[in-house]
């Protein structure tokens, strides 16, 4: 079974930084691609970011790009996501997912895959940015 725990959300203000770890048990190959969701109260599930396991490539959304970024240790064992100049429409609860996919798939279509219908999911870490 593929583990995933999610960690590091909190209560910042605007314009303040977070660092999200995901730590990753039972991956057993380098094909999996592995993101962030996150689900705002009365939104639907939205893919932040994701990296490829294999090759390091990663998907941002829009809405992030420029502010935050992931990465992987050098085990590859967890993944982060540092967020900084954080806006309230940060405020969400972080879900880490992971699945397995051909490199076929861009990173964009694999965030979609993910945030849509991964069965591998972390418990969520709260991240709640005040205005």
């Amino acid at each position: 079974d593929v583990q995933l725990q999610a960690s590091g959300g909190g209560l910042v203000q605007t314009g303040g930084f977070l660092r999200l770890s995901c730590a990753v048990s039972g991956l057993t190959s380098d094909d999996y691609v592995i993101g962030w969701v996150r689900q705002a109260p009365g939104k639907e599930r939205e893919g932040v970011s994701c990296i490829r396991r294999s090759d390091g490539s990663t998907y941002y959304v829009d809405s992030v790009k420029g502010r935050f970024t992931i990465s992987s240790d050098a085990a590859k064992n967890t993944i982060y996501l540092q967020m900084s100049s954080l806006k309230p429409e940060d405020t969400a609860v972080y879900y880490c997912a992971a699945d397995r996919f051909s490199e076929r798939f861009t990173t964009a279509e694999a965030m979609r895959v993910i945030t849509s219908t991964s069965t591998s999911w972390g418990q969520g870490t709260q991240v709640t940015v005040s205005s």
